[in-house]
């Protein structure tokens, strides 16, 4: 399973690929928005951090000037995917770009027929938001496991990503249920590497050894 970050945030992009765990990077205009950036200027900055996909989200609710603003945004960089909203709109906007070899990822899917239809319009990736569907009790990564099957089963190319992750079980759940890609929030991301008893063994280890060096002495 990939790991993408879900964030606009530069410096956090930076301290983690660092340690070769990024694979890609989500934002949306929500995101960009906390920045306080230009949107392109921080997507192009990202991009040459990262080499993997590049979300950025188009803001047009209708299907011409989606296109134009997808247009505009692949040429910010190879690497960028335009983000798209799962409606008959968007399904129009990723047809048509899908056809002009331009990347898509059509996001805020909730339910099976919707990661279908934008599987069929030739999304290059699906954004099912399992912690917006856990909020209503519904099973996000159920949603998640019934996507994958049906990708495997009639060969489409899209991947899926586990979006809205709000914890660490989340992330394991993503893995279980085959999504191809989890996109994380830096500060849950931060986390996934933490675990109080690693901490304990490592002071163990250090005290220990301190006193081994001590007796030799």
């Amino acid at each position: 399973m990939k790991f993408f970050l879900d964030t606009a945030d530069v410096k956090a992009i930076k301290q983690i690929e660092k340690l070769g765990l990024v694979d890609g990077v989500t934002t949306n205009p929500t995101i960009i928005s906390r920045e306080g950036r230009d949107f392109e200027e921080v997507i192009r900055e990202i991009s040459q951090i990262v080499n993997g996909p590049i979300s950025a989200e188009v803001t047009a609710l209708d299907p011409k000037n989606m296109v134009e603003e997808a247009e505009k945004m692949a040429k910010w960089s190879d690497n960028v995917v335009i983000k798209l909203p799962m409606t008959e709109s968007g399904l129009l906007a990723t047809h048509y770009l899908s056809q002009e070899g331009i990347k898509t990822n059509v996001t805020l899917v909730f339910s099976v027929t919707q990661g279908l239809m934008a599987a069929k319009s030739g999304a290059t990736f699906v954004s099912p938001f399992v912690g917006r569907l856990d909020d209503i009790a519904v099973n996000g990564m159920e949603l998640v496991s019934k996507l994958r099957q049906i990708f495997d089963r009639y060969e489409f190319t899209t991947e899926i990503i586990a979006a809205s992750i709000r914890n660490r079980e989340h992330v394991e759940q993503a893995a279980l249920s085959r999504a191809h890609i989890a996109t994380i929030p830096p500060q849950l991301f931060k986390s996934l590497w933490y675990h109080p008893l690693t901490d304990q063994g490592v002071a163990q280890f250090t005290k220990d050894w301190e006193k081994f060096k001590q007796n030799r002495g």
